[in-house]
């Protein structure tokens, strides 16, 4: 809950930052592209984009001195994106006609007729000419572009084309490692700009992003943990290039908030020191009715799918592994945080040591705050993991009717078993430097 807090928190300051407005289709339904249908022209990488309907480029929309499109809340873009249609009614076509005199940059094809017969035949007769006067000379295909007022026309010519042709950078950039994706979000507030980034595979990522954000320095806020840090970055001329090094499926802020005084800076490091690795052997106990036996006793750390005994191999539910460590007082000086990293889990854990919870963990990297919880000598780990349902469903469905474990009916077809468990490496570390900031 205070991931989805912070993450809350920080997504509703400032604006949303897009460069492309589309407007949606006067037809029914007008609405966003639904069901996979896809935008059409699409959107050129690193570039966000909002949706606006025609009440509110009618009544809302003007053109800044600098030729952005603006509404009265605040937000800006830098094109409009016309639907690619042959009808548009007179008041929208009108409406355009102004903007583009004003300044505005527009990308679309030319409209051919008006919905409807309201005012006809003067409205047919207006609608023509102001389409004609707008795209005049252009076809599509030889000629695509021209200036009209203080404005442009763009007609089939692809929006990133028309992006570096009025100098407006990605607001993202990044390398990119093989199957690597980022999903990302920009606000901006009055002194700030705040970036969301998204790891939304499932390995981790060394990358180098390219924000385009001058002027300021860099800083990470982790949502996980509420730690906020100085970041690594290199400012040139029109950007901010920053190091991340992101785990499977994590998402960070990047933070430019504070007048930079040095144009780089070289990433901190925050590596913590390594204590302990604990071997086996693990004590596993299993809930009673489970299918699974009582206690299992595990020389090493490894799925519950590829253990013998089938009650453990498609055991579903929580399962709770003990082990007892001895704690040196070297680990216990100073002004230091603690941690313990369960290295893979299959799939939530909740820890707890001497009887002291130190919270569920539920993502990579999976490890918990157990500062104040050791004590010197003995001390006794224990570590519940929460599986999903579906390998019992699977061992149920092939198991008869009187070795059933759950009283359901549902079948699981397609899916094999999913990995469980504990599987480590479990470690012991030590940390200088950490505070919950936020």
């Amino acid at each position: 809950m205070k991931y989805l807090a912070r993450n809350s928190f920080m997504l509703q300051q400032g604006k949303f930052v897009a460069d492309i407005a589309y407007l949606l289709d006067e037809g029914a339904p007008s609405t966003m592209p639904i069901w996979g249908t896809g935008i059409n022209p699409a959107p050129p990488e690193g570039y966000d984009y909002d949706y606006i309907n025609t009440d509110v480029l009618i009544n809302r929309m003007t053109v800044s001195s600098d030729g952005r499109l603006v509404l009265p809340d605040g937000m800006s873009y830098a094109v409009l994106v016309l639907p690619n249609s042959e009808q548009m009614s007179l008041p929208v076509l009108t409406k355009i006609n102004e903007l583009v005199k004003a300044g505005a940059t527009i990308i679309g094809p030319k409209p051919e007729r008006t919905p409807g017969y309201s005012g006809y035949p003067g409205s047919e007769e207006s609608f023509k000419a102001i389409a004609s006067e707008l795209w005049a000379g252009l076809d599509g295909i030889s000629r695509t572009t021209r200036v009209y007022g203080n404005g442009r026309i763009f007609w089939s010519t692809p929006v990133k084309t028309v992006l570096d042709n009025m100098d407006v950078r990605p607001d993202i950039e990044y390398s990119k490692p093989l199957d690597s994706r980022i999903d990302w979000i920009h606000r901006r507030t009055n002194d700030a700009d705040i970036y969301f980034l998204a790891n939304t595979t499932d390995v981790p990522l060394e990358t180098e992003i390219r924000f385009r954000v001058t002027g300021k320095e860099a800083e990470t806020w982790d949502p996980a943990t509420g730690k906020t840090e100085p970041a690594g970055y290199a400012i040139s001329e029109k950007s901010t290039v920053v190091p991340l090094s992101l785990t499977e499926r994590e998402a960070v802020f990047v933070v430019f908030r504070k007048e930079n005084t040095v144009t780089s800076r070289s990433p901190e490091e925050d590596k913590p020191i390594l204590l302990a690795t604990l071997h086996g052997p693990w004590e596993i106990s299993f809930p009673q009715n489970s299918g699974a036996p009582a206690k299992i006793t595990l020389d090493k750390l490894d799925s519950w799918t590829t253990n013998t005994d089938e009650g453990v191999k498609y055991f579903s539910g929580s399962a709770t592994y003990t082990k007892t460590i001895e704690a040196p007082v070297s680990w216990l000086k100073g002004d230091i945080k603690l941690f313990i990293d369960l290295g893979e889990v299959c799939d939530i854990a909740e820890i707890t040591v001497n009887g002291t919870s130190a919270g569920i963990s539920w993502k990579a990297p999976f490890r918990a705050d157990i500062t104040g919880m050791l004590k010197k000598g003995s001390n006794t780990i224990e570590i519940k993991i929460t599986n999903q349902w579906t390998n019992r469903l699977l061992g149920d469905q092939k198991s008869a009717p009187d070795k059933k474990i759950l009283n359901s009916s549902v079948m699981v077809w397609g899916r094999n078993l999913n990995e469980s468990g504990l599987l480590g490496p479990v470690k012991i570390l030590k940390y200088f430097d950490y505070e919950e900031t936020w």
